[in-house]
């Protein structure tokens, strides 16, 4: 719930600054200069493209959720991978991820259309610290998990 508050008060702030960048666009088209209302249009598209990117990315976070909150419990527990042990800085210790990741890449590789292996890969990669191909195979569950349950 901590999180959802957080993320909350992101998104308000963001819409925010968007509706003040976008009350500023408006005010440049109020220009007489053909410059200032070229800018204008330029500025007003910049909220249009923020709201675009936020709602883009919480549809990311909820359907990531919702396969997580749908990951069988005996799944987990039976496949899952004891916790990973922390330096004193809290930080996942980065040889025990890397071990991590060569199994479930391994799980992937044996069973590459199942959603549940992809979405262990994404953790893994977030474990290891690489959130960028942790976001494509998270995005790659949440493909197969919808292609499956539309079946």
């Amino acid at each position: 719930m901590k999180v959802r508050v957080v993320v909350g008060v992101v998104v308000a702030a963001v819409v925010f600054y968007l509706g003040l960048i976008g009350w500023r666009g408006v005010q440049l088209l109020t220009q007489s200069s053909w410059t200032a209302r070229g800018l204008g249009v330029g500025v007003l598209a910049l909220p249009v493209v923020g709201v675009v990117v936020i709602l883009r990315e919480l549809a990311f976070g909820r359907a990531a959720e919702r396969l997580g909150r749908h990951l069988p419990e005996d799944d987990q527990s039976s496949d899952a991978l004891s916790p990973l042990p922390r330096r004193p800085s809290g930080r996942i210790d980065r040889t025990a991820a890397d071990e991590a990741f060569d199994r479930r890449r391994a799980d992937v590789e044996a069973h590459p259309r199942d959603w549940r292996t992809w979405y262990r890969l994404a953790v893994a990669y977030g474990d290891a610290g690489d959130t960028r191909r942790g976001r494509v195979a998270m995005r790659h569950a949440i493909a197969l998990e919808r292609i499956q349950s539309a079946v």
